[in-house]
């Protein structure tokens, strides 16, 4: 799957509406399949005839009227419910954590099911005639509108139970997390470019200064098509410099890309351009730090005056470091693309100590006077340093720990917090572990 293609998708899950829309068509569908089985006389088959609807015109007007009202009236209440669970998780986690409620899948199945038998009930009401307009009552179909009408009434009860938990602060950092390891293991895979440790030799020498390429548009960076762009450098001979990475806020006019050995300028601005997706948002698809940057918020929120909630960002800590250990024995991507033994493209990427720096550099900071939270820092970083077996990365997180010991030392005023604080400082490794 490309990045592009990636990207489209995740964009698609963004849209609210689309669930509900389908599922409305699909009830204008299954109510006009219901009336055409009923005029050509159609049965169903192993269905006991005395649980098809068997009453006049009269009541299947009022039975199909009722599920319409009803459901339409329900489907505002729970538009209201999701409404004021985004107001709520905006004001708790930070307006950002929004798009994960906007995306969840339930509450848009949810919705389109209360919508979806509003329009089945419309569809099928407006068959049902009198005796004097030549009587024809569905029967089939006003019994399809009693089983959707009790489908309803569960659905209702399990969109409580679900706007409940979802607002759960736990529930929300292990969605994240979850998004988090995801893109981990969706972009650290081996593909033969996905190498971190540093060779014995120089990789394949410093990028080359080309002519730059600058976008007309704005917006963040979800996705560049880095395959495309590779295969459109190695068929040109040239070598394409990225100056941007997804996740970044593009300017009008600036440069976010540079050609060396390219022989057209205007088909090389024309690659980079169709290589390029910007949005109004940022995007997950190939921005690692996009779900750390989530989390780290919720704990940002929660070390705040007004909330006050060292808890929360405990667990956040648990998530992050969690994560690292899923990293532990992965290797990063590079910042090289080769094509046939030659590097073609030159790329921004996130590397293990950008990672560290985009987890722990904030909620550090804001955890500065709190000593639970940097205790739970340095126990989480000790952690974290038995799984990894890598020298340098042991060196980032001994880098960390000491940043940590440093701003308890002038944040922390009580003697035996402090001292609690320096005794779970991670021992360095010995040589030759």
């Amino acid at each position: 799957m490309t990045g592009r293609f990636r990207e489209w998708l995740e964009a698609l899950g963004d849209i609210f509406w689309i669930r509900p829309s389908l599922l409305v068509l699909a009830g204008v569908v299954l109510g006009e399949v219901a009336v055409l089985t009923e005029q050509a006389g159609l049965t169903l088959p192993g269905v006991p005839r005395a649980w098809i609807y068997s009453g006049g015109e009269a009541g299947a007007r009022a039975l199909l009227s009722a599920v319409a009202s009803s459901t339409i009236g329900v489907a505002g209440t729970t538009f209201s419910i999701t409404v004021a669970a985004l107001s709520l998780a905006s004001g708790q986690m930070g307006p950002r954590l929004l798009r994960n409620f906007v995306r969840d899948r339930g509450n848009q199945l949810a919705l389109g099911i209360f919508l979806g038998t509003f329009a089945y009930s419309l569809v099928v009401l407006r068959t049902v005639r009198s005796v004097d307009e030549t009587a024809f009552v569905p029967h089939l179909g006003v019994t399809g509108a009693l089983l959707l009408a009790l489908a309803c009434v569960g659905t209702l009860v399990w969109f409580v139970h679900h706007v409940a938990t979802g607002i759960n602060v736990e529930t929300v950092i292990d969605l994240v997390h979850a998004e988090l390891s995801a893109a981990v293991e969706r972009l650290s895979r081996g593909d033969g470019e996905v190498a971190d440790d540093p060779p014995a030799d120089p990789p394949f020498g410093a990028a080359p200064a080309g002519r730059p390429v600058t976008l007309a548009g704005q917006g963040y960076l979800r996705a560049v098509d880095q395959a495309a762009l590779a295969d459109w450098a190695a068929g040109q001979g040239a070598v394409v410099v990225l100056l941007a990475r997804p996740g970044a806020y593009i300017f009008p006019g600036a440069a976010v890309a540079e050609v060396a050995g390219a022989p057209a300028g205007e088909a090389a601005e024309a690659a980079i351009r169709a290589a390029f997706t910007l949005g109004a948002r940022q995007a997950a698809a190939q921005d690692l730090e996009f779900a750390v940057r989530q989390l780290v918020e919720v704990a940002t929120r929660a070390l705040s005056p007004g909330i006050n909630d060292p808890f929360t960002a405990i667990a956040v800590l648990d998530r992050l470091g969690a994560t690292l250990c899923l990293v532990a024995p992965r290797r990063l991507p590079r910042p090289t693309v080769v094509r046939e033994g030659r590097v073609v493209l030159h790329r921004q990427v996130t590397d293990y100590a950008g990672l560290c720096d985009a987890m722990f550099h904030m909620i550090r900071q804001s955890a500065a006077a709190s000593p639970a939270v940097l205790i739970h820092l340095l126990e989480t970083l000790g952690r974290v340093m038995a799984v990894e077996r890598r020298a340098e990365r042991q060196a980032e997180l001994l880098r960390h720990a000491g940043l940590v010991v440093a701003a308890g030392r002038i944040g922390i005023a009580d003697p035996g917090d402090l001292a609690a604080l320096e005794a779970r400082r991670p021992v360095p490794p010995r040589p030759g572990r």
